[in-house]
């Protein structure tokens, strides 16, 4: 009763499941093209074997051509077992039913072709649903057995399909196309300037491409996945670069043969090797190793035997699966990795000179993408540094794991270079991160002042930390420590799936603890996207260990799993495909999208807001107060000289976004003492303590930039009680350094008109509508 219980559970899920597959024909039927021994020294081989179950007619037909050793009569145990469950299991009796060639049997080659009516009550038995569910769990397994001694002389065993399954090469393009339109949304909305959207756009989508990584690093472990498991996971072995293309794989074979190594033969050579494909049967895997040890490994020998045995399993197991040798596997995701780094470098190149040319020939406004036309080699870095960010769980699997296969030499050079070198360019990114960081925090007490306000910073390394508020900058040094550890178990324990379950499972725990607690991402909806992401992800690992059958639990619990597995799997990658295009659609097609979004609580919106849309005179008379002269290009300083950002520096000064302070304030908080003690912290050259304009309530009449050197007529030979305000400084300096009256005559023409820019405290508080103010120190 337990056990029609389960049964009917599992039904209820496979049915649904079966609704979400492509059901080619309305003909049921299950088949076997692959026969496999089960037991070591069997006597039997076979090099043709096709069975077909048709359950309209209760028909069972059979068309084997095998190899035999065995000599006398004989009868045969069938065993037919489905999601762990023996549905049926019945002797057969060769010269009962007139099985040709088996009665009785013969040394040599054995022909046997036969058609069984198997009884309508069995036929029954057998659930609706096996015949429409995607990738049947079901295999028929026959013991010969010898009637004079009873002993099992030989033991073969079918793996069972229906013709359907998940595995769709059109759902892997439909997920890529997806992804890289949301990528490209989130572009366009930053050149339009919505750098708010673009944020959460390309948060989002990044976290869902890492979500496929994590789908197909399932399938790369060794641990037998049930086959409906084993089919999901195929559809994402494109995030990992897994992708077949002919004529590359023409390039691999050639560049490894070229190099010493041995191509493999596996897809070559089917018609003489028996290939299986690691299933959840433990026990059959165990027969299978005993059968064929010196065959297991991961490439196909090239012996003159009649028939081998190959297990395939873990990254092998997907490449075989896309049709790739186990060989080409590393150097076919290596070259797709190369292939999209150089593609979206051409395609920003393209966008620069198709940006250019629309503006000359007068079809683009001239202040559409001006940031970017002005700093493109900037920004294509930043693309570049991202991309080797996205890669790296795919070349860091891929390359560790070439290190224990050693396809050949010149590939292992391939794989240490690729990995050593994207592994030091990411730590060292995620230095600088900390280190602006730190020097943003020691001068302003606000690491988001550096890292946002400075264009160089942000373009170049803010795919670091753009995605985290301001104050877990440091949290993408643990996610590429989390990518590395997750994969060493993955590379390295390819023969053991047991141990890479329990690695993961203890990763994902600790990772899923680590964002819950923190909660580290930019806001509460982007948390809540990525822990929800990690919850998926831990109870995945748990499935995984259930897999590998280290809890002795019978075979129907891991069928029902595996289900499971597929099922939840399918709702959360649906929810967050819905919300990923639903977010990029706003993003193109609204016209102000950032209304969809709170500001960040770090104020990153002050800083981060482009001098090219300074669009309001309160604006431009903010930044020409703290010296953020308007920028006709990126600045071309070094962002790797951290002096840059010193006081004590000798070059010319500079504030946070990278634009030359004048002459008059260059050095007005350093004092002589403070000139000689270089060991003092860094200090921001504006003291937000000091107000930038008069507080004597005097009216400011007309706009400032209305004034014109002869309005410094009216202060010719003035005093300090001549014009309102004259007590208060423009900035914090110290006695007998760069005060107004000190000023040599070029620099009061330069710096004059300022003087005359005076306005009330009281106007700037009813007019501060300007976003560079707030959160900078002009809000006192």
């Amino acid at each position: 009763m337990r056990l029609s219980l389960s049964s009917r559970r599992l039904f209820l899920l496979l049915t649904w499941i079966a609704n979400l597959s492509n059901v080619a024909s309305a003909l049921r039927y299950i088949e076997s093209k692959s026969l496999n021994p089960c037991q070591s020294n069997s006597s039997f081989t076979a090099t043709l074997f096709n069975v077909i179950f048709t359950p309209n007619n209760g028909s069972l037909a059979f068309d084997i051509v095998g190899v035999s050793s065995i000599s006398g009569y004989v009868q045969a145990d069938i065993e037919v077992i489905a999601y762990g469950l023996k549905i049926l299991k019945r002797p057969l009796d060769p010269c009962a039913s007139n099985l040709q060639g088996m009665c009785p049997m013969n040394t040599g080659q054995i022909n046997i072709e036969s058609n069984i009516i198997v009884p309508p009550d069995l036929v029954k038995k057998i659930p609706a649903i096996a015949y429409g569910v995607p990738d049947l769990d079901g295999v028929v397994r026959i013991h010969i057995n010898n009637t004079k001694t009873n002993e099992s002389v030989a033991c073969v065993e079918a793996d069972l399909s229906n013709g359907k399954t998940v595995y769709q090469k059109a759902v892997g393009w439909v997920l890529a196309v997806i992804a890289g339109l949301a990528l490209l949304a989130s572009a366009v909305s930053s050149g339009l300037g919505h750098s708010n959207t673009a944020a959460h756009v390309a948060a989002n989508t990044l976290s869902l491409f890492g979500f496929f990584q994590v789908q197909a690093i399932v399938g790369m472990t060794s641990v037998p996945l049930p086959p409906i498991v084993a089919s999901w996971t195929q559809n994402f072995q494109w995030s990992m670069g897994i992708i077949r293309v002919d004529f590359l794989q023409d390039i691999c074979t050639w560049y490894q043969r070229s190099t010493g190594g041995t191509p493999s033969t596996l897809l070559s050579t089917l018609a003489t090797a028996s290939v299986h494909v690691q299933k959840r049967s433990v026990e059959v895997v165990h027969g299978l190793f005993l059968r064929a040890y010196d065959q297991m490994v991961k490439r196909a020998t090239t012996s003159a035997d009649s028939s081998k045995v190959v297990v395939v399993e873990g990254i092998t197991r997907v490449g075989f699966r896309a049709q790739i040798e186990p060989t080409n596997i590393f150097l076919t995701g290596l070259i797709f990795f190369m292939i999209f780094v150089v593609l979206t470098a051409l395609g920003v190149a393209l966008f620069k000179a198709s940006c250019e040319g629309a503006v000359k020939a007068g079809w683009l406004n001239g202040n559409r993408f001006e940031d970017f036309r002005n700093g493109w080699k900037l920004v294509l870095k930043g693309i570049l540094f991202r991309l080797v960010l996205v890669g790296y769980p795919q070349m860091c699997v891929l390359c560790l794991w070439e290190l224990t296969v050693r396809d050949s030499a010149a590939e292992v050079v391939l794989a240490l270079f690729f990995f050593i070198s994207m592994t030091v360019a990411l730590s060292w990114a995620a230095l600088k991160v900390f280190r602006i960081a730190k020097r943003s925090v020691s001068m302003h007490k606000n690491p988001a002042y550096i890292l946002y306000s400075d264009p160089s910073a942000l373009n170049k390394w803010g795919f670091l930390y753009v995605q985290f508020r301001a104050t877990a900058y440091y949290f993408i040094t643990p996610v590429l420590i989390y990518i590395f550890v997750k994969s060493l178990f993955i590379a390295f324990s390819q023969k053991n799936g047991t141990v890479q379950a329990i690695g993961l499972v203890i990763i994902e725990a600790v990772f899923l603890i680590a964002i819950s607690i923190l909660r580290p991402w930019m806001d509460k909806r982007t948390n809540g996207f990525n822990i929800a992401i990690g919850a998926i992800n831990f109870s995945n690992a748990i499935f995984l260990l259930v897999f590998t059958a280290v809890f002795n639990q019978p075979g129907i619990v891991t069928g029902v799993m595996g289900v499971i597995f597929v099922a939840k799997n399918v709702v959360f990658t649906a929810a967050l495909l819905f919300m990923v295009i639903f977010s990029s659609c706003y993003a193109i097609f609204v016209k102000n999208p950032d209304t969809r979004y709170q500001p960040m609580r770090d104020d990153r919106g002050s800083f981060i807001k482009s001098a090219t849309q300074l669009n309001t005179e309160l604006d431009a008379l903010g930044a020409t107060a703290r010296g953020d002269m308007v920028q006709t290009s990126y600045n071309k300083r070094d962002l790797d000289d951290d002096d840059s950002y010193s006081s004590s520096s000798g070059r010319p000064q500079h504030d946070a976004a990278g634009v030359p302070l004048p002459p008059s304030t260059a050095n007005s908080n350093r004092s002589p003492s403070r000139r000689r003690d270089s060991r003092e912290p860094p200090r921001s050259p504006i003291d937000p303590a000091m107000t930038l304009f008069p507080s004597d309530g005097t009216p400011r009449h007309g706009s400032p930039m209305q004034h014109t050197e002869n309005s410094r007529g009216m202060y010719s030979g003035y005093n300090e009680s001549s014009r309102p305000g004259a007590d208060l400084p423009l900035l914090n300096t110290w006695p007998g350094e760069n005060s107004p009256a000190a000023r040599a005559p070029d620099q009061q023409a330069m710096y004059g008109r300022s003087g005359s820019q005076h306005s009330s405290s009281a106007y700037r508080q009813q007019n501060n509508t300007s976003p560079w103010q707030r959160g900078a120190g002009y809000d006192h």
